[in-house]
């Protein structure tokens, strides 16, 4: 595994009953982005809650997708991230142009934190509203994995326009009979952690320079890819559901259909010439009335 690779890596330390992780997104960060355009203080609060989506995702015990949803009141509107149990991920955001590098409570304004998990064994989703609590990414689900799980976690996160990072620790139940000391000493440990670090960096060497002293059993490392996959049929079959005569008056006043698909970046035209594919000519045999 080289710096660069995409992945989320598992860690125990063996003597605190403490668990951690550790995700670094280049290359699926980089496609996520890939001709979006935000300004710098959009993308860097969509990298750290992709970063995050990886870290809590990869708890997924069966297959499925997890949706994180930050929505606000304020400039940034909407920041949401997908990522499924094999840690496919997808994302975007919507805010107004021109924005400065601020806390996330002043770009969101008033707003929610929503999770949505999809599989294939439940009928309806499972899905968790709370409001903001914290000014920044990190802080937001800390505070909700305090409330959801009734234990302690900590999270860093850093993102530019080539990479997203995250270091999560969580102290499990019996931390403090196994050491008073370890959930604080660990936590400062890891605050040391610096962005170009968690950028540049392996993980042994990080958590090495991080945890020197500690007893840290290192799992491997799980891959994370961007994956966003173009469903013309699906776009197709949503426009044949709204019947040739409504296709044709749109038609008719734009010149052509557009759909925009803002979750992958991508838009899907169709023109006079593809009626007949959308809508296929009844045979004359089967409009024959008996």
């Amino acid at each position: 595994m080289t710096a660069d690779s995409d992945f989320v890596v598992r860690f125990f330390f063996e003597a605190l009953d403490i668990r951690g992780a550790f995700a670094r997104l280049g290359d699926s960060w980089r496609s996520l982005l890939a001709g979006r355009g935000y300004d710098d203080a959009v993308r860097d609060l969509l990298g750290e809650l992709t970063a995050t989506a990886v870290l809590i995702g990869d708890n997924l015990k069966q297959p499925g997708r997890l949706t994180f949803q930050l929505q606000g009141s304020g400039q940034v509107r909407l920041l949401v991230v997908d990522c499924t149990a094999a840690l496919r991920l997808r994302g975007m955001a919507e805010a107004a142009p021109g924005l400065a590098p601020a806390s996330l409570r002043a770009l969101l304004g008033d707003g929610r934190l929503s999770l949505i998990l999809q599989n294939d064994a439940a009928r309806e989703p499972w899905q968790s509203l709370v409001p903001l609590a914290g000014d920044s990414i990190a802080a937001v689900f800390e505070h909700y994995l305090a409330q959801s799980e009734q234990q302690p976690a900590r999270l860093w996160l850093a993102a530019d326009g080539q990479s997203a990072c995250g270091l999560f620790l969580q102290k499990l139940p019996g931390a403090d009979a196994r050491d008073a000391d370890g959930w604080a000493r660990v936590c400062g440990l890891a605050a040391t952690a610096s962005a170009t670090e968690m950028r540049e960096l392996a993980p042994a060497d990080l958590l090495g320079r991080l945890f020197a002293e500690e007893d840290v059993r290192l799992y491997a490392p799980k891959p994370v890819a961007y994956d966003c996959p173009e469903d013309a049929e699906k776009v197709r079959a949503m426009l044949r559901a709204l019947g040739r005569h409504e296709v044709e008056s749109i038609l008719a006043e734009q010149g052509e259909v557009v759909v925009r698909d803002e979750m992958c970046n991508r838009e899907y035209r169709f023109g006079a010439g593809d009626l007949d594919t959308l809508f296929p000519p009844v045979p004359a045999a089967a409009r024959t009335l008996h």
